[in-house]
């Protein structure tokens, strides 16, 4: 069983977390996707996909990472619900996926940041994350992004 932060348990992905998953998407990432997208990545790597639920079941955060290149794990989306963060919920969430991605044996791991996110930037940081790249426009309102990428090994 994966491991759990203080009031939230990790589990994976179900169908039922879109509405939620969605939701919490739109409050902390300012973006809007189909539901059948999560659909179609829950496919692609289901251990990668990874839920925060509050007691009653309720997702309050995730992390959602995909594999598009050999020995990579990206992670696509991540959040937490803003009455969680600070209660180690998005530590809790990037602990256990780094795990799963060592266990699958993935050298590296990278992600995508808006430039104006200090505390995502921070947090990314503490996992020793690195900026690689400036993604120039890269959000769907125009604003540019870093990649960020970590050793795994």
């Amino acid at each position: 069983m994966p491991a759990s932060a203080p009031g939230a348990t990790l589990r994976g992905f179900q169908p039922r977390d879109v509405p939620v998953v969605s939701h919490i998407v739109a409050e902390s990432l300012h973006e809007h996707y189909d539901s059948s997208l999560y659909f179609s990545l829950s496919q692609q790597w289901p251990s990668g996909f990874l839920i925060a639920a509050d007691p009653s079941g309720t997702p309050v955060g995730f992390l959602l990472g995909v594999t598009q290149i050999e020995g990579e794990a990206r992670i696509l989306m991540f959040a937490v619900e803003r009455n969680w963060r600070t209660r180690g919920v998005g530590t809790a969430l990037m602990n256990e996926f780094l795990e799963r991605c060592r266990v699958r044996g993935m050298r590296r791991a990278t992600l995508e940041v808006r430039v104006s996110n200090v505390s995502a930037i921070r947090f990314y940081t503490r996992f020793r994350f690195g900026v690689t790249d400036l993604l120039r426009g890269y959000y769907s309102d125009g604003e540019s992004g870093y990649q960020m990428a970590r050793d795994l090994r």
